[in-house]
């Protein structure tokens, strides 16, 4: 405390001789004093400067009751503020009341009051810095065993990226007047935003209206057995998300996604390739079998590279790593937020991901930290995360063939931790497996009128949902393009091809 006096009172003795943080407690003092005089200089800074920014304790203690007191919409001055603040308290010679008035006389101007905030602001991330810094240098001195290299390198990441996103690095308890106010303000962006959702459009209007869209920091789980279809939709969505970005310029000069965003997709089971192809099927309506044998017509031809001229617009970014582990990936994400933005992350598939356990942990505790893992870095990228799941062979050994929660495999963490779950259930795909081999049987024309019920169609089953209700959405399906689609009619339960 005998620091604000330092700078009050000239100082009489030599510098002292070690580097002190970085501060600057004449920008406080002016700040703190412009405050005082006029009220609203407060709200000048209010939205970026906070009271752990201020380097001296006196100062922070007064600019948390300033704030307290002008947010009940009441004045805050020193006679206002100095009954909540400790009076047997001194600052050299100056007991606190005298300092609140000190501070209040020798404000000049709120006209800096902005530019003061700034520098605070900016001298509080180089301290976070420097503590950054050192951690770094201690823990790689002292070479713990419980955290190798890599595993510091990546934590070390993880606090800048907090640090250049928030302007901390780390937790603590939030007002929930501040929750009330960001719940507010997520429900105005919804009523702005094309469809009027609270979350990001999927662009299948039919499964926005029982989600309300992807919700931001929420872990999705979306799964089905092998051929039901579950990548498909993955590249559906977030080609869909990814085409219909529409960035805004904010006040301080970064972009936020309007509508639709930038995609990050983890390709763990297919190439980049791969999956660029399957997309460029979906949009383009040319069959991927025909791409990759190139039987092609020149007017299919023409169509891909016209589609490929779109595609260098659009913010998805694959990442195609076989077998990452969730600490990778994380870091990985992190980086692509920082560098380009994200507002969604799809993984193909949790099953094919490591985690950071020693070979020969039970695979069901690796799973239960990829899924814990995945939802904390939801939270912590304020992003929503598809992460797609097989499901276990039980569902092959009943007659009702629709999935259940029971179902996913090592299903106790991935259900736990997940806040929506999908299922994508083709009964297409079953009912083409039970076809008479005699065209000539009795059971052929009743086969026939089944498949005609469920050609064309998928269901997309909504298991749990923790903020809204559960159900089934059915869909239109076009296997040859690898596409799904908003059914037409919702009472027609067929899908026609045009």
């Amino acid at each position: 405390m005998n620091d604000a006096v330092r700078k009050i009172t000239p100082p009489q003795q030599a510098e002292p001789l070690y580097r002190e943080a970085p501060n600057n407690i004449e920008a406080e003092q002016a700040l703190l004093g412009a405050i005082l005089v006029n009220n609203d200089a407060y709200y000048r800074v209010s939205d970026f400067l906070k009271p752990v920014h201020l380097y001296e304790p006196l100062h922070r203690k007064i600019f948390e009751v300033a704030s307290e007191i002008i947010r009940m919409g009441k004045t805050a001055n020193p006679v206002t503020i100095k009954t909540f603040l400790p009076a047997e308290e001194k600052v050299g010679d100056l007991t606190v009341a005298q300092y609140l008035a000190r501070l209040a006389s020798e404000a000049v101007t709120i006209i800096n009051a902005e530019d003061y905030g700034r520098a605070i602001y900016d001298l509080a991330l180089r301290r976070a810095l420097i503590q950054i810094g050192e951690d770094v240098v201690n823990i790689a001195y002292d070479a713990p065993l419980d955290m190798p290299p890599q595993a510091q390198i990546e934590d070390t990441e993880r606090r800048l990226f907090e640090l250049a996103e928030n302007g901390r690095y780390d937790g603590g308890f939030q007002a929930f007047s501040d929750a009330v106010a960001l719940a507010v303000d997520m429900a105005g962006a919804a009523f702005e935003r094309d469809g009027n959702l609270s979350g990001i459009s999927t662009g299948i209007h039919s499964l926005d209206s029982k989600m309300g869209g992807l919700q931001r920091s929420d872990l999705i789980i979306l799964a089905g057995r092998p051929g039901m279809g579950k990548t498909s939709l993955a590249t559906n969505i977030a080609w869909n998300i990814a085409a219909a970005y529409e960035p805004e310029v904010m006040p301080d000069g970064s972009f936020k996604a309007r509508n639709g965003g930038v995609v990050g997709f983890y390709s763990l089971e297919m190439s980049s390739e791969q999956l660029a192809t399957r997309i460029m099927s979906e949009q383009t309506e040319v069959s991927s079998s025909k791409i990759r044998r190139g039987d092609i017509t020149e007017q299919d031809f023409e169509k891909l590279v016209g589609f490929s001229q779109t595609m260098q617009k659009v913010p998805l970014y694959i990442d195609q790593t076989g077998g990452i582990s969730i600490a990778q990936l994380a870091a990985r994400a992190r980086r692509l937020k920082r560098q380009r933005g994200l507002d969604c992350l799809v993984v193909d598939y949790v099953q094919l991901m490591t985690g950071s356990k020693k070979a020969g942990e039970n695979r069901v505790q690796e799973i239960t930290e990829i899924t814990t893992g995945l939802k904390a870095l939801g939270k912590e990228l304020n992003v929503p995360i598809v992460a797609l799941s097989q499901l276990s062979r039980q569902v092959e050994s009943r007659d009702d063939k629709r999935p259940q929660l029971s179902d996913l495999r090592e299903s106790g963490s991935i259900e736990q931790d997940a806040d929506v779950v999908l299922f994508v259930f083709r009964e297409e795909y079953y009912v083409k497996n039970m076809e008479p081999r005699d065209p000539a049987d009795p059971k052929y024309a009743e086969w026939e009128g089944q498949m005609e019920k469920v050609k064309g169609t998928a269901d997309v089953i909504i298991a749990k949902q923790r903020h809204g209700p559960t159900g089934t959405v059915k869909l239109a399906f076009q296997a040859e393009y690898t596409r799904f689609a908003d059914l037409a009619d919702p009472s027609f339960t067929q899908y026609e091809e045009h």
